[in-house]
């Protein structure tokens, strides 16, 4: 599938809702389209947004990271740089597996992604107490954007 209003084609493994928020990314607010669902107790999620400058791109890239380790209170026990299909190289472009915690105290993992093309920016995650190897895999390799 490809999301309206970006260029980024990905596979989800189930039929994501979708809406739309402002968010302030490392500058002033912009609008952020986010879908997301679960399988098998597992949430897939992508985040995308435009920004108005390249020199934006990076400290929101940066800020997309810092939020996924907020979000389960996590700890990287993997970080490299991100490889995905038709991005543009930054050197804030990241992929990750982190250890955490949800607020309920449960034990989670996260797998994902930080990337961009032009000024799109991306965000792709999998977080579960247990997600398959085979998903996440398939998930993160499936990412690909196009100009």
């Amino acid at each position: 599938m490809q999301p309206e209003g970006s260029h980024l084609r990905m596979a989800m493994p189930c039929r994501p809702a979708s809406h739309q928020r402002s968010v302030a990314l490392a500058g002033p607010p912009v609008a952020m389209t986010m879908l997301a669902c679960q399988a098998d107790n597992v949430t897939f999620a992508v985040a995308f947004a435009e920004l108005d400058g390249p020199a934006r791109v990076g400290p929101a890239l940066h800020a997309m990271t810092e939020a996924a380790r907020t979000n389960v209170q996590g700890q990287a026990v993997m970080l490299k740089p991100a490889q995905v299909r038709g991005m543009t190289p930054y050197a804030a472009a990241q992929q990750w597996r982190m250890n955490g915690r949800l607020p309920d105290g449960r034990a989670v993992e996260s797998h994902g992604v930080v990337f961009a093309r032009g000024m799109q920016v991306y965000q792709a995650t999998v977080v579960g107490e247990q997600p398959g190897e085979e998903a996440v895999r398939n998930f993160l390799e499936a990412l690909a954007v196009q100009p």
